[in-house]
């Protein structure tokens, strides 16, 4: 019993082991065994009764083999024969689906070109009407093809440089939005992060799509956290990955969870869990393809009850790849307001202007991302805002950094604003609605 696992001493094994050599005349079995300085390793062990001249049992011999190396290396070659059939499997359906959708395209083209003709020639504004309806009926088929383009990885990506958690910064007011207010949001983004070479648009598409999932996967008074990590993987370790260095971006929820079965289909187009009507199983079939088509891969654990992680892994660029000298020599900006519109809206003009833009619904947003975003140069807000006002918001994050440069927009004057929510003291204020001159005025 000395050998066995105090789990396995508590089940009973050792004596089943005997019992059993004794009954059937031998025991063979394999696994975990202790060293005497409890240490494990995996063993292969026979057991044979031993007899006297009369028949009688006198004991037993047992031979235990330590085959720690040979366990570990089956089980790498194990994963990795699996890790090469899932990746076929998707291979083929990928090629199945691109040329689906191209065909698809094709038809979509035919009919969106006709409707054109029609609209061109037709004066009656009911049948006008139906164009509508059909129009808006090729359109959720052309982003059906979009969709199932991206999972056979045969959508154009405008790839370039980019710091993903910049990526996730400009976007963070989207994403917070996309989480109902009864689930907890973080983000936390692990600093000096190498570039990676993806499409921006396509990833922040991605993250919006797995923040959703999650959010529908989670019960109220849940967690949704979004990480950004540096990864060293080992070959095989992830997928078929090579071994090397990536950036990993990973979405963790305490939701319901997946089983095995579930798992092992979830990227595949089509394949849904939610209610009909909720949703049409391409969600995370587009993001594989996406991470696929950028050089990554996707894993994914779940247990049912216990939540989900999706991770991310996207090569990281070397030093000499990044072009750190351009982009460390770009100003960041922090865009506050509380509409959407709005704030898209002056995210663009900004980013126009050459800035590295992070964006925030709110003050306590706002100032969430000052304490954890280094550098940040330009402070942009809206003054009227629900909770915490752009004037309360300047001043909170004067008292963090002193040198921050902070511009307050308004249809309001000065004077009145002063009134309602206290002095503006050295912020620049401008009036909306606001121009790109304006602007850079400013800011010079």
């Amino acid at each position: 019993s000395r050998f066995y696992t105090e789990e396995d001493v508590a089940a009973g094994l050792p004596m089943a082991a005997l019992a059993k050599a004794l009954r059937e005349g031998r025991f063979e079995n394999e696994g975990w065994r202790r060293r005497k300085d409890g240490s494990r390793f995996w063993a292969h062990v026979v057991i044979d009764p031993i007899r006297d001249q009369l028949g009688e049992l006198i004991g037993f011999a047992k031979v235990t083999r330590h085959i720690t190396e040979r366990m570990l290396a089956a089980k790498a070659l194990e994963k990795a024969k699996e890790a090469l059939f899932q990746s076929q499997k998707l291979e083929a359906i990928g090629k199945l689906t691109g040329g689906v959708a191209h065909d698809f395209n094709n038809l979509l083209s035919v009919i969106s070109n006709g409707l054109s003709v029609l609209r061109y020639r037709l004066a009656d504004q009911d049948e006008g009407r139906v164009l509508e309806s059909m129009e808006r009926a090729v359109a959720r088929g052309a982003l059906l093809t979009q969709q199932l383009l991206t999972f056979a990885r045969q959508q154009p990506l405008k790839q370039e440089n980019h710091k993903l958690n910049d990526v996730i910064g400009a976007f963070e007011a989207v994403l917070r939005r996309a989480v109902r207010a009864c689930v907890a949001f973080d983000m936390r983004l692990a600093e000096g992060l190498p570039m990676v070479l993806v499409d921006a648009a396509q990833v922040e598409a991605a993250i919006l799509n797995l923040i959703v999932n999650a959010g529908d996967a989670t019960p109220d008074d849940g967690r949704i956290t979004l990480r950004t990590t540096l990864a060293e993987l080992s070959a095989g370790q992830v997928g078929t990955l090579p071994a090397g260095t990536y950036v990993a971006l990973s979405i963790d929820d305490t939701g319901e969870g997946m089983g095995s079965e579930v798992l092992a289909r979830a990227v595949e187009p089509f394949f849904n869990t939610k209610p009909v009507g909720k949703g049409t199983g391409l969600g995370l079939s587009q993001v594989y393809g996406l991470v696929q088509q950028s050089g990554g891969d996707l894993a994914i654990t779940s247990r049912p009850g216990a939540g989900t992680t999706v991770s991310l892994y996207f090569p990281a660029l070397a030093a000499d790849a990044e072009g750190t000298a351009v982009e460390a020599a770009r100003e960041k900006a922090l865009v506050v307001d509380d509409q959407e519109d709005v704030l898209g809206m002056a995210v663009e003009l900004f980013r126009t202007l050459g800035y590295e833009v992070l964006a925030a619904n709110n003050g306590a947003e706002a100032l969430e991302i000052l304490r954890r975003t280094p550098k940040i140069d330009i402070l942009f807000s809206d003054v009227m805002m629900p909770g915490m006002s752009g004037i309360e918001l300047g001043h909170a994050a004067r008292q963090l950094f002193p040198d921050l440069k902070i511009i307050l927009a308004s249809g309001y004057a000065a004077p009145a604003l002063e009134e309602r929510h206290g002095r503006i003291d050295d912020f620049q204020l401008i009036t909306k609605p606001y121009s790109i001159a304006q602007i850079l005025r400013q800011l010079r």
